[in-house]
């Protein structure tokens, strides 16, 4: 079994939300990649950190309660509160704010923004 490790996330620049603490665990391994290209430069470094697995959302699908944390780059309405509203941590790359039809799922306690890699430390 692994041994997985914390790290917090923090908001960047123009960024909102946060700071989250991310912990994988057996039943929720992955570090969900949402961003159309591939693994994200911050889900990568989440799971590196943390010992959780790397899963590129686009390629494939996993059921929400196997996310350990969602990495996003929506700028707009739908992803952004996608996640939030299934109960799933969310990081968006993207400088964004509560908005769109899902906006009061998102909260400071499972949502973040404008994250780079330099916002992800160990804890």
């Amino acid at each position: 079994m692994p041994e997985y490790k914390s790290v917090t996330i923090s908001k960047g620049r123009g960024g909102w939300g946060g700071p989250l603490t991310i912990t994988p665990t057996d039943e929720r391994p992955l570090v969900y990649s949402v961003t159309g290209g591939g693994i994200h430069p911050v889900a990568a470094r989440i799971a590196e950190l943390t010992g959780g697995q790397a899963f590129d959302g686009f390629k494939s699908s996993a059921p929400f309660d196997k996310i350990a944390v969602a990495v996003i780059d929506c700028g707009g309405t739908a992803r952004v509160g996608v996640y939030p509203m299934k109960k799933v941590m969310t990081v968006d790359v993207h400088a964004t704010s509560p908005s769109g039809p899902l906006a009061s799922f998102i909260k400071e306690d499972i949502f973040v923004s404008g994250v780079g890699v330099a916002d992800v430390v160990e804890k």
